[in-house]
């Protein structure tokens, strides 16, 4: 089976794990890579656009730093390293895309980058107009100025908000592991393999957090959470093995996460966060009202969490957990003084005309 076919793909998002691209030494896997880039080479021949995340920079930077732990002992090992090896990485992906008769560019970005709306719709323009070009884009984390606070952590999921940003189709996780298996597969066995997931949540359970090679940062867990912000925005995901010579020509077995209904842009941008300001608590009425299409009133609410400002993402926890994201209209402090009090109560109390919601529909997507 061929992975997201350029005839029903238009737009391909395709993350490559450090493990695949970068031995255990620290050198580039450069016959690998090379038949990787034919294989996009062929694609694009085919008529589909294809943007490529790319781990790799921190050991590569590693190697050529001297680092212990693989340039991972610390963040400011992780920084330098990230900075040294990313010049290594894209001279390579843009020498082997040259080859090729392609042009390659470089984006690096932020957890900010694709978390603030402004500069979301920036990088979503630069993408848009690279793949209208004809350009294979290398995208990666800007890991030379991210903190532990103020990062993605990890290419899976930062692979899914891209392909957001980029409109595509389809993504694919290229790992050391060919798919989503009921158990641990290195230490069972029986464990059995999943070649189609239609829900998320029925499979949550059977994700480990470690990285196979010890290369990457993430681990199943992050590949789940990667599918669910990319299935939520109506793209289809898989996670398919990189350990073949060409592993976008099709055929080998992968995991499969079914797309769910596709979601507004604005609402998949807002379900697909990864941080908040904060967090609005409500009750189960509430709750209940949320789901049946309508907006977070003042009157369901009962705590506020977090300094929030109005128009940042705050995260709306019902008596079971998060149940939606969006965009507060008011501060933290009013919003406090509101919780639990009826809309004709908040002019007195505010002392001045109120909005009508805590959080409108238009700017809440339910999770």
């Amino acid at each position: 089976m061929t992975l997201f076919s350029p005839a029903s793909t238009p737009r391909l998002i395709v993350k490559v794990g450090s493990a695949l691209l970068v031995d255990p030494d620290g050198a580039v896997r450069r016959e690998w890579l090379a038949g990787l880039v034919a294989d996009i080479a062929a694609r694009t021949r085919g008529g589909q656009q294809v943007a490529i995340v790319s781990s790799g920079a921190i050991a590569l930077g590693a190697r050529r730093l001297g680092l212990a732990k693989g340039g991972r002992a610390n963040l400011e090992d992780a920084q330098a390293a990230a900075a040294t090896g990313q010049i290594a990485l894209s001279q390579t992906w843009a020498e082997l895309l040259g080859a090729e008769g392609l042009t390659a560019a470089q984006m690096l970005v932020t957890l900010g980058d694709l978390e603030d709306r402004r500069r979301y719709l920036n990088a979503a323009a630069t993408l848009g107009r690279l793949l209208g070009l004809g350009v294979v884009p290398i995208i990666n984390e800007n890991d030379s100025v991210a903190t532990e606070e103020i990062r993605f952590g990890d290419n899976d999921r930062l692979a899914a908000r891209v392909a957001q940003a980029a409109g595509a189709q389809g993504v694919v996780l290229l790992s050391d592991v060919d798919g989503l298996y009921d158990a641990n597969p290195s230490h069972n066995p029986d464990a059995r393999h999943i070649p189609v997931v239609e829900r998320i949540d029925a499979v949550a359970g059977m994700a480990d957090t470690r990285s196979a090679s010890g290369m990457g940062s993430g681990g199943m867990v992050s590949k789940l959470s990667a599918a669910r912000i990319a299935v939520s925005a109506g793209i289809p995901l898989a996670i398919a093995s990189g350990r073949v010579d060409r592993p976008l020509a099709g055929g080998q077995r992968h995991t499969l996460f079914v797309a769910e209904r596709t979601a507004p842009a604005r609402k998949a941008w807002l379900a697909g966060g990864l941080t908040a300001a904060g967090a609005i608590h409500i009750d189960a009425g509430a709750a209940a009202a949320l789901n049946g299409g309508g907006s977070l009133l003042a009157a369901g609410a009962v705590r506020v969490e977090g300094g929030f400002l109005r128009g940042d993402l705050v995260t709306v926890m019902g008596p079971g957990g998060a149940v939606a994201r969006g965009l507060s209209e008011y501060d933290a402090g009013d919003a406090q003084r509101l919780l639990g009090r009826r809309s004709d109560e908040h002019e007195a109390i505010l002392g001045y005309a109120p909005r009508t919601a805590l959080v409108h529909r238009n700017h809440l997507a339910l999770l």
